[in-house]
Parts: C-alpha cells; structure tokens; sequence
C-alpha cells in the first residue's frame, strides 16, 4: 500500500525568481514526482494561474483588484494546465485537473464525491493537479497562496504528509530575508509557539506567507498528519529533503 503525499508549489516556485511560470522548473518537479511514485501516491496542489496569464496579457485592476485578478485566474488556468500536460506527459506522467472552492469541503456530499475522484485518478495512475477554482471563491487569490487549501485536501484523502514548497527553505527563529543571522529550525511540535516566530514580508508575487503555513500544519497536526516546509529554490528539493540532504523544516503529527 503505497503512503499519500500532498505536494504544494506555490507561485514564487513555479516562477523561479522570474514573474513568469518557468517550464524549467516544472521539469525539475517532473522528474523529482516520477522518483517517488513507487513509494507515494501524490497528489499536486498548484498556484500559477495568474502567474501564467502574464506571460499573454496583464489586465489592470482599473480599482477592482479581486476582479481583476479572477479574470487573469480564467485566462491563466489552462494555459497553466497545458504546460503541466506538456512537461509532466514527457516524462510519461498523465495529470487530471481538479478545480475546488472551500465550500467543497463544508458539505458531505462534496466532501465525498471530491474524494472519491481523486482516489478514482490514483487508482489509474493520474496526477491530480488542484488549484482553488478562482472564478467562484478568492480566498486563495487573498491570501493563502493554496496552504490552507491544500491542508484541506491532505485532511480529505487521509494523507500520511503535507509538503509545502516555498521561497524559503523552512521556519526560522527570526526572517531570514530581513536578519542575516536567522537560524532555521528543523523540527516544530508546539505551532503555536511557533507563530510568535514569524515576521512576514511581501514577496509581490505570491500571497501564501509563513502564517498560512503555519496555519495548513496546525490543521494536518490536528489529523495526524505531519506537514514540512521546503524551500524550492534548488532543483531537486523534494528528493533532497527526503534523503536528508537540505535543511527544511519538519512540523511533528501528534
């Protein structure tokens, strides 16, 4: 029986210090997946849309930045599926996309008929690709960057753990962008603690800070189910951390 592992790029990642998706960097996630699927069913939650979308058109938000963001969101969404099909199919990865709100997760009937898709795609050997549906919900687009929906989903189908893949290569003891002797701390059991920690800058690009990470770990903890923080900077992140070989952060399940 394979274990379940709920991978989360959010957009400073998919960009690679640019403004724009890096199809480089989808390659390198590629092959750092197909490394791992003997052992994980895994399931991808992706930011990007809007990030995509600004490779084609910048829409300006004229005084309605919500609205405008949703609509670079419609713009962006399939021209980001298309790319995750087209790098991800070279390496022989068939991938699905999944479109949810936050409302999917209040009502039984959603709850249910959401896991029992995803796990129809695993079974098959597709990769879910979930993003928050963006012309309906803005909770993501606000703030959250996918962390807190990606917890949801890690919740849903029982994962064994949560990866969330940042900027930043783990929780520190104070903001490494603005204290150069900031010292990264590789395991954390008390959460709460831990959000007195947190100092937040804006990266310009993406809206998922270290609170709605730190918030995505309190609610996996709650279910028993461990959450790290990765930076993603690198190539070879995820297979790195797993082998030990890059520092990161590990939040302990209870």
């Amino acid at each position: 029986m394979k274990r379940k592992l709920v991978l989360k790029i959010g957009t400073s990642t998919l960009t690679n210090g640019t403004r724009l998706i890096s199809r480089g960097k989808i390659e390198d996630i590629g092959r750092q997946i197909l490394s791992l699927r003997d052992e994980y069913d895994i399931v991808l939650v992706s930011s990007g849309a809007i990030a995509a979308a600004k490779q084609y058109i910048n829409i300006k938000d004229a005084g309605k930045p919500i609205e405008s963001k949703q609509a670079m969101a419609a713009i962006g969404q399939p021209l980001l599926m298309r790319t995750y099909n087209e790098v991800l199919g070279d390496f022989g990865i068939q991938t699905a996309q999944c479109l949810m709100t936050y409302r999917d997760f209040e009502n039984d009937t959603s709850r249910q008929n959401t896991l029992n898709t995803i796990t129809e795609l695993l079974k098959y050997n597709y990769l879910p690709i979930i993003n928050e549906n963006d012309t309906t919900a803005v909770e993501e687009i606000i703030l959250g960057d996918n962390d807190h929906l990606s917890a949801l989903v890690a919740v849903l189908i029982r994962a064994d753990l949560l990866v969330l893949v940042s900027d930043i290569d783990g929780l520190f003891d104070k903001n490494p962008h603005l204290h150069s002797d900031a010292k990264l701390i590789p395991e954390v059991k008390n959460i709460e603690e831990a959000k007195g920690l947190i100092e937040e800058r804006d990266s310009g690009l993406g809206t998922g800070g270290m609170n709605s990470k730190l918030e995505a770990a309190i609610l996996c903890q709650k279910e028993n189910i461990g959450t790290w923080i990765v930076g993603g900077g690198r190539n070879d992140f995820l297979t790195d951390a797993f082998g030990g070989n890059v520092e990161f952060t590990k939040f302990r399940a209870l």
